[in-house]
């Protein structure tokens, strides 16, 4: 996990909180139909599975995962399109 001070700005922001699996990777997914290549997608989640599910997502898809970062039960990710 990430510190806040080392988090990158985001391009776009995607709320999946109190989403289970897939529902947040499918939302993320959308999302980064519609962003540039090298822009960075944030993704707010609730779900305990979802740190493991954006990892595999992006190792899959070509999307870079910069960071992932936890406050509380929420969890963000950052991932830089491809």
């Amino acid at each position: 996990m990430t510190t806040p001070a080392e988090l990158p700005d985001p391009d776009a922001e995607v709320d999946a909180s109190g989403l289970k699996c897939p529902l947040p990777i499918l939302r993320a997914k959308k999302a980064l139909a519609q962003m540039q290549s090298g822009q960075v997608l944030k993704v707010v989640t609730t779900d305990p599975h979802a740190a493991r599910d954006f990892q595999a997502f992006c190792t899959q898809t070509g999307n870079v995962l910069l960071a992932q970062s936890e406050q509380g039960a929420a969890v963000s990710h950052f991932l830089r399109r491809r």
